[in-house]
């Protein structure tokens, strides 16, 4: 495939899956052996990346979500976003919601292969959002001398 088609491919999942909650898409988008590269871990294949991007959008189903950038060359392609929602689902990583709203900027670097995504890379900073929710304290501050 091009790189104008793995970005149109790119902007489809965002639409359909994190915009929409389309999960059912997802095997349209993905090879059955994708490995999605999470923070907390590693989600091998297609159904459990479809398992797993249910519980987060559960997790957060007011979220928006806004590309900033899209850069890409060949076969792979890097999305900057930012996704704004309210926690009021439970998940492994954060816990039992907590009716929060967060802010979760993040890039993602996927690799296409066979004109599906093969593989992503994705980070963010998730002690922030772990902050946002309440789970972690912010760091004291020194008071100026």
């Amino acid at each position: 495939m091009s790189t104008e088609a793995n970005v149109a491919l790119l902007r489809r999942a965002w639409d359909e899956v994190y915009g929409k909650g389309c999960v059912d898409s997802i095997g349209e988008l993905v090879l059955d052996d994708v490995v999605a590269h999470e923070p907390d871990g590693d989600v091998r294949g297609a159904e459990d990346f479809k398992q797993y991007l249910t519980t987060y959008l559960a997790a957060f189903p007011d979220r928006s979500v806004t590309i900033e950038d899209v850069v890409a060359e060949g076969d792979k392609v890097v999305s900057r976003y930012t996704v704004r929602g309210t926690h009021k689902g439970v998940t492994d990583e954060y816990g039992p919601p907590t009716g929060r709203e967060v802010v979760i900027q993040g890039i993602t670097l996927y690799h296409f292969k066979d004109g599906k995504l093969a593989e992503l890379w994705d980070l963010y900073d998730n002690l922030a959002v772990m902050q946002q929710l309440g789970s972690m304290l912010e760091p004291e501050r020194p008071s100026p001398s």
